[in-house]
């Protein structure tokens, strides 16, 4: 059997990193399995689902890497799910209620009074055609409630019903059936809830492993009793745990943190996102891994905790700064030229900067600084503008190479006696406009005898 697994985003928002977290996952599992990979659109909420936003979903995706092996949308198999509904209605596994949410509420609170779990009591069973006629007459209209086989003869008797799996990622779990209220599959206008399109999808797509977050791990025994219910052999099922922020919060679609989108605008590294997303909360280091090869030698997923992965959000910086460093040109030349870095200095250039820089995109700033002028964001005194006039003096003739800086400043020590961060500093000035910055031994045959004689003036 191939190893077959999806990730199965609702087209609602942006995605976040928590989403992000489900995908590789599950795209690890499968490239560790040789399996296969597909994207599914859960779009049957049609009123809040955006065609942009499933554009942006795959655009995520692929920016890290991850290509599916099969798109499909649930908005385009409506004809599936109506065949299923169908068909556990025949068998009477699917029946209409026509509470209003405030009765359901009421009810509810009854029960809780009572010190009875708050679970719906299938008073919808006990309804006469007459009754379903009254009903209709006043212009409800039924949601359906999906039976759940936890009982022996009478679905007012329920007993303890035991679903087992083997978790891919939790090991052993078990849910009792009769803790469970019977799950809505269709809403009162018609429109599927997640549960049914999910299950008759996971059928005909040939899905062999779900993997999804720990919030999760309840329905599950719902779904494999639809699974059974639809003649189908369930799917192996795993549950990781989830991503919250340092205080605790989760993460929304709807405020947009986190987002995949906002964090690729603000230049963090694909594979720091990657990194974090699917190391933390597990028992390997959260360190920044270079490929997705070596993220699937990694991944196991029975090393994920049972607990909630906090992490904080600056993490993702100093993971992302770290791969920058560590990055050869060839790896970053196309997006260099981009940034207008190019010819036959870009691979000194960038061997030059990448160590000071927070994002590839900063490389561009330090190009100016090197072909056109200086920054502006510090100034010499007085005495130091004398002191870099003097030090133009001892610089040695071209060519220049990385021993040049060494050689020069050794000159400038001998005669004039300055030293440490009072020789050096008003060097760094001059030459580059700021305080910090990459080392000026790869900067200066960068800029050439000619442009530096002429700063230093």
């Amino acid at each position: 059997m191939t190893v077959t697994v999806r990730f199965a985003p609702s087209p609602t928002g942006h995605i976040h990193i928590g989403n992000i977290r489900t995908a590789l996952f599950n795209w690890l599992f499968a490239r560790k399995n040789d399996g296969r990979f597909i994207l599914r659109f859960d779009d049957t909420d049609v009123e809040r689902s955006r065609r942009e936003y499933a554009e942006g979903i795959a655009r995520d995706l692929s920016w890290l890497g991850i290509e599916p092996d099969q798109t499909v949308a649930q908005s385009a198999r409506f004809d599936r799910y109506d065949r299923a509904a169908e068909r556990l209605k025949s068998a009477g596994l699917l029946y209409p209620c026509y509470e209003t949410p405030e009765e359901l509420e009421r009810r509810r609170r009854i029960r809780l009074s009572r010190r009875l779990p708050p679970v719906y009591g299938r008073e919808a069973l006990k309804l006469t055609d007459d009754d379903k006629a009254m009903y209709e007459a006043e212009g409800r209209k039924p949601h359906w409630r999906f039976l759940l086989p936890n009982f022996s003869q009478d679905p007012f008797a329920t007993r303890r019903t035991e679903m087992h799996w083997d978790d891919v990622v939790r090991g052993p779990q078990t849910v009792d059936l009769a803790s469970m209220s019977d799950p809505v599959l269709i809403r009162a206008d018609g429109t599927y809830l997640y549960t049914l399109p999910s299950v008759v999808d996971d059928i005909e797509l040939g899905v062999s492993h779900i993997i999804r977050g720990d919030d999760h791990v309840t329905n599950t025994g719902a779904q494999l009793a639809l699974f059974r219910a639809l003649d189908a052999q369930p799917p192996a099922f795993g549950h990781h745990n989830l991503l919250t922020t340092a205080s605790g919060e989760g993460l929304s679609k709807r405020t947009g943190a986190l987002s995949i989108a906002s964090l690729r605008e603000a230049g963090i590294e694909p594979m720091a996102v990657a990194s974090l997303a699917v190391l933390i909360g597990t028992s390997e280091n959260v360190t920044a891994v270079t490929t997705m090869e070596e993220l699937v030698a990694l991944f196991e997923p029975t090393s994920t905790s049972k607990s909630a992965a906090k992490f904080d959000p600056a993490e993702l910086s100093g993971l992302s700064r770290h791969l920058i460093q560590a990055m050869s040109f060839d790896q970053v030349a196309e997006r260099l030229s981009g940034l207008g870095i190019a010819g036959h200095e870009a691979e000194a250039f960038w061997l030059a900067v990448r160590g000071n820089l927070e994002r590839v995109a900063d490389a561009s700033v330090w190009w100016r600084i090197v072909k056109d002028k200086p920054a502006d964001d510090a100034t010499l005194t007085v005495e130091d503008r004398g002191f870099v006039h003097e030090a133009a003096q001892y610089l040695p003739p071209e060519p220049w190479d990385s021993e040049t800086w060494r050689l020069w400043t050794a000159e400038i020590k001998s005669g004039t006696g300055r030293k440490g961060r009072s020789l050096f500093m008003p060097l760094r000035i001059a030459l580059t406009g700021r305080e910090q910055g990459p080392e000026l031994a790869g900067l200066l045959p960068l800029l050439g005898r000619e442009e530096t004689l002429a700063r230093l003036s």
